[in-house]
């Protein structure tokens, strides 16, 4: 297997909010056996480029993603961007913005999700890439695969979404706004500092609608931790963690991105865009996602097959909800692998 972690440049991007940037940078990871068919995969919220790794530091997919894995690296290519507006390598709020020399911080300009295919789509034909296998992702990652079937359905031959529906809800974007809140409310968010107090609170908020209530349930079950409810100890531990390993404005930007996403914003109806609908759909739905409720999924398929498309919704029984799409690969992963048995045909 071939694996190499590199960054693209792409000069004079205009985004989508009339944001004119001289030069933006992605880094990337690309894995697998050269000539093969290519998949891309879209990392989610607090994901990065890493998806394959090593085995000493496995990436977030590598229970997916590995010679003779449910995508098998002998048979596929991967390539993996840390999206823009990012905070591991990508030009993001951590980058130096050219007009004033100065790190961009929370002045780093509005993002959407189509900013975000349309920059991966410029530094794929920079690397020499002229069709994609599939693409496939979750959640944020699963926003932009969508996006690519109808920005650019000739360049794709099929796409694979996880934990995710054609439109944002309302729903969602109350937990994103809370969670904004929650940052922008930290007096050291409001000094230029790490809103360490913030940004962990960001990540608790986002953790209970990851997770599902029957999963809580199971596995703290009222359980002290010394003077602590283990369920708070949890919580606590993974918003002490966000702050080592994210940067709280590409937290803001990306959840802004997620906010716009609507494939029918400023196309006309979903009817009209189904009806041109090109890409085959594998989609997966996740018992317990609150976020994208998998009868939401389901109903999206069943629309797309009622003007005749190809079409497939797969369901996975979880406890983990949102999240069951990084874990218990194997109740899954087998299901992947024969959607791209069924693409290669």
């Amino acid at each position: 297997m071939n694996r190499v972690t590199d960054r693209v440049a792409i000069p004079n991007v205009t985004l989508e909010s009339g944001t004119f940037l001289e030069e933006i940078e992605l880094v990337y990871e690309r894995a697998g056996t050269k000539g093969k068919p290519i998949i891309l995969v879209c990392h989610a919220l607090t994901g990065n480029h890493i998806t394959v790794g090593t085995e000493d530091s496995p990436g977030w997919w590598r229970g997916l993603i590995h010679e003779g894995g449910y995508v098998d690296l002998d048979q596929y290519e991967v390539i993996t961007f840390n999206t823009l507006g990012g905070c591991h390598g990508s030009t993001g709020p951590l980058s130096l913005s050219p007009e004033t020399g100065q790190i961009y911080g929370a002045d780093f300009p509005t993002l959407t999700v189509r900013d975000l295919v349309e920059i991966q789509f410029l530094a794929l034909k920079k690397l020499g890439v002229h069709q994609l296998h599939s693409v496939m992702g979750s959640s944020l990652g699963g926003m932009q695969v969508l996006e690519w079937a109808v920005m650019y359905p000739w360049f794709i031959k099929s796409i694979i979404p996880l934990a995710i529906t054609p439109q944002f809800s309302d729903y969602a974007i109350a937990f994103n706004h809370i969670s904004a809140q929650a940052i922008r409310q930290d007096p050291n968010w409001q000094q230029g500092k790490i809103p360490k107090d913030g940004l962990g609170l960001a990540r608790s908020i986002g953790m209970i609608t990851y997770r599902s209530a029957p999963l809580f349930q199971s596995r703290f079950n009222r359980e002290h931790d010394g003077d602590q409810y283990q369920v708070v100890h949890y919580l606590n531990y993974q918003a002490e963690q966000i702050a080592e390993r994210f940067d709280a404005n590409s937290y803001l930007v990306l959840l802004e991105a997620m906010n716009s996403h609507d494939l029918s914003r400023g196309r006309g109806d979903l009817e009209q865009i189904f009806f041109d609908w090109q890409a085959p759909v594998y989609a997966f739905g996740f018992e317990h996602d609150l976020l994208y409720p998998p009868e939401d999924i389901q109903k999206f398929i069943q629309d797309l097959q009622a003007f005749d498309k190809e079409a497939r919704y797969i369901h996975v029984d979880t406890a983990f909800g949102h999240d069951g799409f990084l874990v218990e690969f194997d109740h899954w992963g087998p299901e992947v692998e024969k959607v791209l048995q069924q693409i290669d045909k």
